[in-house]
């Protein structure tokens, strides 16, 4: 279930988000009404993934929610909760319960918003991909 945690994280750890830059931004006359939130203090969407082991196996999703919290469903329902922070460059999943925080690098996102995420120690490798959303119903 460790493992899923860090879905959450990468959960779109995109990078590029995270980067600085010394000028200002160009000051604009369009609304922000469109923009999606991000996460609570972080580079990394809120949104659901989808999470794959290195054999390709699908593990269960992450959820990163806008406040800062995550949600880790595994194959069987089983959730596990907790909190979600971008630390020194990595995303890192703190589960409730007093369990030790684990962080994980993450690549950059492909074109289809997929990317992959190292454990600290390097022994695992996951493949996060944003989950899509179940198609409308047909309207009768």
């Amino acid at each position: 279930m460790r493992t899923l945690i860090f879905a959450a994280a990468a959960t779109l750890a995109l990078s590029a988000c995270n980067q600085k830059t010394d000028e200002a931004p160009a000051a604009t006359d369009t609304p922000m009404a469109d923009a999606t939130p991000m996460a609570a203090d972080t580079g990394t969407a809120p949104g659901t993934y989808t999470v794959k082991d290195a054999s390709g196996k699908e593990m269960g999703t992450t959820t990163i929610n806008a406040d800062g919290t995550y949600v880790d469903t595994d194959k069987d329902g089983k959730q596990m909760k907790g909190t979600f922070a971008r630390k020194d460059g990595k995303d890192c999943f703190t589960p409730e319960g007093g369990k030790p925080e684990e962080c994980w690098t993450t690549t950059a996102p492909g074109a289809d918003g997929s990317f992959t995420a190292t454990s600290a120690d390097g022994k695992q490798v996951l493949t996060i991909t944003p989950a899509t959303a179940a198609p409308a119903p047909a309207a009768t």
